[in-house]
């Protein structure tokens, strides 16, 4: 958080408060996680991926239904979903996956984090990315 407690935002707050509660990781953590059996998922809009780049291979569930297709008491849950599943958020930059991946514990699946710096982090990293689709003449 930029500011002091007396000062932050709501939304710092709340940010903070959600990043307490998870093991954050770095993109090479994540890398290695990811190879050792946990879900990548990729929560950006399909915009972003189109204008920023994927990672290849990772699980793309948008943010609006991502607690539906995570928590395995749901009708409309992914059939990888269970409460012990090490699910491993990006997004662009590292702020909305913290929020979500608080959000996947509130739905039960309690080893749920994200990745320092989102997909911007990774493909700083030098790891695996497709380039941008959507690319201006």
């Amino acid at each position: 958080m930029s500011r002091d407690d007396a000062t932050a935002s709501r939304v710092d707050r709340m940010l903070a408060a959600a990043r307490a509660r998870i093991d954050r990781l770095t993109p090479a953590q994540a890398r290695d996680e990811w190879a050792a059996g946990a879900v990548l998922v990729d929560i950006r809009p399909a915009s972003q991926r189109a204008a920023e780049g994927e990672v290849p291979g990772a699980l793309v569930v948008e943010r609006n239904v991502l607690e539906w297709r995570f928590d395995a008491t749901s009708d409309a849950a992914l059939p990888v979903a269970h409460d012990d599943l090490r699910v491993v958020v990006l997004c662009q930059e590292g702020y909305t996956s913290s929020l979500a991946a608080a959000a996947l514990r509130d739905v039960g699946v309690h080893r749920a984090t994200d990745v320092v710096g989102g997909f911007a982090a990774w493909r700083d990293a030098g790891l695996p990315a497709t380039p941008p689709t959507d690319v201006a003449p």
